[in-house]
């Protein structure tokens, strides 16, 4: 599947290199493209977790009136989805499409003789053994046959060198070069001002939700509840720590196009997120 994916934003990512002739240019392009065609898909999931949010109080109320009937208790809880038309499984399809983009993206980059080019199997497989009774097995050799071989056979050559930075160079095999952890440090930057933003966002609505639910005859329930949303929000808060450390740990073994990927994708989906949350903020209003 990855593969299938691989394949078909290869050629998206091709033609626009074509266009542009320069693969981290091609790549950023690549990126809005894909942010844009994501967009609906971005847009109904922020507003699925802002609705989630609001009825968490109603689910929790009910799994406390039925927690001696299990059965009770998760119709009653159906029964509040399809009232107000949600999914409890709406976030999986979100998250399940970006594990397929990052996995996709890094076939991409990683190969892009194959997913890009489309060079013929027999020439790069040509390439291959030459470059391996040269320098012997290494990772990566479709970036090889770009580094070693572009200069003299056109159908390999792909122009990476973007703002002074080859974007085939492996920052775990360059650590001699400081320039090449310039994108992975920048993208480590943004992830945190996403993560730091969304921690805002999360905390600011959680106090404009609560200030009308407080009641005293409640109130044994409510400090359930409140224990729960806070390891809720620990756990969220793990992850959004442990993500970035992931995907940058993949960046450094990885060739830099894929990290100026993730770090465009960075940029447009915390401007994303702002403006949606401004939207649906005023659809409320």
């Amino acid at each position: 599947m990855f593969k299938f994916f691989a394949n078909i934003f290869g050629y998206v990512l091709n033609f626009i290199y074509g266009m542009v002739n320069n693969y981290g240019v091609a790549i950023i392009l690549f990126t809005i493209l894909l942010k844009l065609i994501m967009l609906p898909i971005s847009i109904k999931q922020q507003k699925t977790m802002k609705k989630s949010a609001k009825i968490q109080g109603q689910v929790k109320k009910i799994q406390e009136k039925y927690k001696n009937d299990p059965t009770r208790m998760n119709q009653e809880v159906m029964d509040l989805y399809k009232k107000e038309n949600m999914s409890p499984f709406s976030g999986c399809l979100s998250s399940i499409l970006q594990i397929v983009l990052v996995i996709s993206m890094f076939y991409l980059v990683s190969r892009p003789l194959t997913y890009m080019k489309h060079v013929d199997t027999e020439l790069i497989h040509q390439y291959t053994q030459e470059l391996q009774e040269a320098e012997g097995a290494a990772n990566y050799q479709e970036i090889g046959i770009i580094r070693t071989k572009a200069s003299e056979d056109e159908r390999v050559n792909i122009n990476m060198d973007f703002l002074g930075l080859n974007l085939s160079s492996v920052p775990s095999q360059n650590y001699h070069d400081w320039k090449v952890f310039i994108i992975p440090v920048l993208y480590v930057i943004t992830s945190f001002i996403s993560t730091r933003i969304t921690t805002n966002m999360n905390k600011t609505k959680k106090k404009e939700e609560e200030k009308p639910k407080v009641d005293p005859n409640t109130k044994e329930l409510m400090k359930k509840e409140e224990e729960n949303i806070d390891m809720m929000e620990e756990m969220n808060k793990n992850m959004m720590i442990m993500m970035p450390i992931m995907t940058v740990s993949i960046a450094l073994i990885a060739p830099l196009g894929l990290a100026l990927y993730w770090l465009i994708n960075n940029i447009f989906m915390l401007g994303e997120r702002l403006i949606i949350n401004k939207l649906c903020k005023s659809e409320e209003e």
